[in-house]
């Protein structure tokens, strides 16, 4: 067996519900009394916030919320947060929504509590020194940012740049498939579909694929491609709710510890420059992507249509393509779009896209297949 290191939080709650028991949770386990609740601001428009922050401070804590986190938040939005922090003295980070959010408070904890620069932290376990405790609590079943060591955040129109370090893993997660029922259909497909990216590209990933990944990936994907389509016909679907929430945290521990690839590398540039959702970009590239791998991959896609029950005989390669052609009946399924130009891409910036891709060497190097700049043209294209 090769030799392999798994990282991941040490600590998780699951409860429906538990989100509003927040504060009497963690009061038990943490010191610090002085929070910043890191959200977005359509989440306290929804009213899910407030139900939160009550628990919090009745159980003795000073709050402070920011909420001015946005999807694919860039540098700005990260210094505007740690300012927010400094003049509240906080001396504990609550992260509560999506990916962006829970990314952006990953590295307020760090920055809070540190002199290095940001621009100082991207790459690879570039973070130095400690950061303040750090409780998440995610608001959707995709991301996995929750159980991760990466916080990816704009950096130009065309960029992301990922900041992954042990720090950056929470100290506690409280799981609360409650707060997933008021996604709409188009977010509660996305975000799961992005959960199965991760679970699908952690499993096939180049570098540090291991047994435990392995493991984590195979029953994410199970909990996640039996559950995403009665999620999103059935949004009160509690069973659904719960499996798809859980999915996504196993799929995020997967890639933690054996990264993500292509598909991410390509999206990337979506999000920077047209701002398309995180869960949505990899959706519109995750079924070229996996027809460019097939070749490579042909095996590891059999098992995992094994993983998900599909029907029929045949060589790994025949059962590769069976695996290709349920996820996209799964994307057609869900409703989520399926082309980039039903959301706004033109074709005239595919070249600059390919171009952007590139620089996203981090990612790229887990590829079970090469990708030069033709080969992600081309794979633009062809999701265009």
């Amino acid at each position: 067996m090769q030799e392999f290191e798994f990282q991941t939080v040490p600590a998780m709650k699951i409860a429906w519900g538990g989100s509003k028991r927040l504060g009497n949770v963690i009061a038990a386990r943490f010191k610090p009394r002085n929070a910043l609740f890191i959200t977005d601001a359509g989440l306290v428009k929804a009213g899910l916030v407030a139900p939160i922050i009550s628990n919090l401070v009745g159980a003795g804590f000073a709050v402070t919320v920011f909420d001015k986190v946005i999807a694919d938040p860039p540098e700005n939005v990260v210094y505007d947060c740690v300012e927010a922090g400094r003049q509240a003295r906080a001396d504990i980070i609550v992260g509560c929504g999506g990916g962006s959010s829970l990314d952006v408070a990953k590295l307020v904890a760090v920055l809070l509590s540190s002199n290095q620069p940001l621009a100082d932290m991207y790459g690879i376990d570039q973070v130095k020194g400690a950061r303040l405790p750090l409780i998440l609590l995610p608001t959707t079943a995709g991301t996995g940012s929750e159980v991760t060591n990466i916080s990816i955040i704009t950096t130009t129109e065309f960029t992301k740049m990922g900041v992954v370090s042990p720090q950056l893993y929470a100290d506690f997660v409280m799981l609360d498939a409650e707060l997933t029922v008021m996604l709409p259909r188009i977010h509660t497909a996305a975000s799961g579909i992005d959960a199965m990216v991760h679970a699908i590209e952690a499993y096939t990933s180049k570098h540090k694929k291991n047994a435990f990944s392995d493991a984590l990936a195979r029953e994410a994907l199970k909990l996640l491609g039996g559950n995403l389509i009665a999620a999103c016909n059935e949004p009160s679907n509690r069973t659904a709710r719960e499996n798809m929430l859980l999915g996504a945290t196993l799929a995020g521990q997967s890639f933690a510890n054996s990264p993500v690839a292509a598909v991410h590398a390509l999206a990337y540039p979506l999000g920077a420059r047209y701002h398309i959702p995180h869960g949505l970009s990899n959706a519109l590239m995750l079924g070229p992507v996996l027809r460019f791998n097939a070749k490579e991959v042909a095996l590891l896609y059999s098992e995992l249509a094994d993983v998900l029950h599909l029907g029929g005989q045949g060589n790994s390669m025949s059962r590769a393509n069976a695996f290709v052609d349920h996820m996209k009946m799964l994307l057609i399924e869900s409703g989520a779009p399926r082309r980039l130009r039903d959301v706004g891409v033109t074709e005239e910036c595919l070249s600059t896209l390919a171009a952007a891709a590139m620089r996203q060497n981090r990612l790229l190097a887990n590829n079970p297949v090469e990708v030069s700049e033709e080969d992600a043209l081309a794979l633009y294209r062809e999701a265009f």
